[in-house]
């Protein structure tokens, strides 16, 4: 229910932008990819033949429920235009998977082992982001 105004001076700081956007999506009931479809885009991430991982991890962002396709569209198109300006930014894809990949998709219960768990994590969002426009 809180207007902001983005042109008050506390939000100059593009890290406390990222920062608010981050943990918007961190304190989300249910993360933007659903728990149901984690160890699913994590199978995915692990198929050998890159053909068949780009169909199976497309289909798998069309399965997802229309709020959570929508909403990573728009995230992601705005990611992919950070990326656009690494140079400036130091954001390439590698550190932006890095910095959402946790975030986007985790397990339902932290259970296993979480490291592995990470590496996978990056590779998908990393994934969606180097083959937007096919997913999309």
């Amino acid at each position: 229910d809180e207007q902001l105004d983005l042109d008050d001076g506390r939000w100059e700081d593009i890290h406390v932008v990222t920062g608010a956007l981050k943990l918007f999506l961190r304190e989300l009931p249910e993360p933007l990819i659903p728990f149901s479809h984690f160890d699913k885009f994590i199978a995915a991430i692990k198929i050998q033949d890159l053909s068949l991982r780009g169909r199976c991890i497309r289909d798998l962002v069309l399965s997802l429920p229309p709020a959570h396709h929508d909403t990573m569209k728009v995230l992601f198109r705005h990611l992919c235009r950070v990326v656009e300006h690494k140079e400036e930014n130091r954001m390439s894809v590698q550190s932006i998977a890095i910095v959402f990949g946790p975030t986007l998709l985790r397990p339902a219960s932290e259970e296993g082992n979480m490291a592995m768990h990470m590496v996978f994590q990056n590779q998908v969002v990393e994934h969606i982001l180097n083959h937007y426009g096919y997913i999309f």
